[in-house]
C-alpha cells in the first residue's frame, strides 16, 4: 500500500493530491481508481483512502477510515556524530524505521569528516529525503526531522530540555546502568541519545555531559557508530512501543 504525507487534514472527507506525489502515484506506481492508499497529515493522523478520481493534475482520495498512529510513546532525539562515507544515510534510514523523532548531525572532536557550509546544505537536503523515503516505507505517521548540523556544545544545549539523556560509553557497572536507565523511562518522556564517532568521544565531551547524561553500555563488544545508533534505537523502540 502506498503512503504519502500531506500538510492539511481532509476536506469534505477527501484529500486532493497534486505535484510530485500525484505524479509518482499516477505515472510511476500507476494507481487506479478504487485502489487504497495511506495518507498521513501533519498533525499525525492517518487515514486509509480510496482513489475516487484522477485528472491531469490531481488525484482525489476519499477517506474510508482513520487508522491508529504508528508513533512511539516516547519522542527519541538522536544526536549522531557525523560518520564517514554514506553511513549517515544508513543510520537515518534505519533509525526512522525504528521510530526516531528527530536526528541531529553533530560535529564532534574526533569526527573524521569535516564539511564546509555548502556541503552541509546539500547533505541536509539529501538526509531529509532519506528520512522521508524511510518514513513512507515504514508507514510512519510523521516524517522525522533532520536538524541542522551542530557542534557538541550546541547539541548538548539543545538536549537539555529533554527528560532523559543517554550516552553509550564505557560503563563501570556493565549492563546494569543500561537496564536501570531503561527502567527509568516512562511513557511520554522525551529521550536524547548521543552516539560518538568512529574515533570515539573526546574526554572533554564526556566531562561536559557526565552530570546530565546517563552513561550506559551496549555490551562488551566494540560497536561501529552506525551499529551503536541502531542498537540503542532498537532497545528504546522495544521500551516505547505501545
Amino acid at each position: 500500500m502506498q503512503q504519502i504525507f500531506v500538510n492539511e487534514g481532509p476536506v469534505n472527507d477527501s484529500f486532493v493530491i497534486t505535484g510530485d506525489d500525484m505524479h509518482h502515484l499516477v505515472r510511476v506506481v500507476r494507481l487506479k481508481r478504487g485502489e487504497v492508499i495511506r495518507v498521513s497529515s501533519a498533525d499525525g493522523l492517518n487515514y486509509l483512502c480510496e482513489v475516487s478520481d484522477i485528472t491531469s493534475d490531481e488525484l482525489i482520495a476519499k477517506v474510508k477510515e482513520e487508522v491508529p498512529s504508528t508513533e512511539l510513546s516516547n519522542k527519541i532525539y538522536l544526536f549522531q556524530a557525523l560518520p564517514k562515507g554514506d553511513k549517515m544515510e544508513t543510520i537515518i534510514e534505519k533509525c526512522v524505521e525504528l521510530g526516531v523523532h528527530e536526528i541531529i548531525p553533530v560535529q564532534m572532536k574526533n569526527c573524521i569528516v569535516k564539511l564546509d557550509d555548502k556541503k552541509k546544505k546539500s547533505k541536509l537536503t539529501r538526509y531529509q529525503t532519506v528520512a522521508e523515503t524511510a518514513a513512507k516505507q515504514s508507514k510512519r505517521s510523521i516524517i522525522p526531522k533532520v536538524a541542522d548540523f551542530m557542534s557538541f556544545k550546541e547539541a548538548f544545549e539543545y538536549a537539555k530540555s529533554l527528560d532523559i539523556l543517554l550516552l553509550p560509553y564505557e560503563s563501570k557497572n556493565g549492563m546494569k546502568d543500561t537496564f536501570d536507565a531503561l527502567d527509568s523511562i516512562k511513557e511520554g518522556m522525551s529521550i536524547g541519545v548521543f552516539i560518538g564517532p568512529e574515533g570515539g568521544f573526546d574526554s572533554s565531551e564526556i566531562e561536559l555531559v557526565r552530570e546530565s547524561c546517563r552513561i550506559i553500555s551496549l555490551g562488551r563488544r566494540i560497536l561501529r557508530t552506525e551499529t551503536a545508533a541502531i542498537c540503542t534505537l532498537s532497545m528504546l523502540m522495544l521500551k516505547s512501543e505501545v
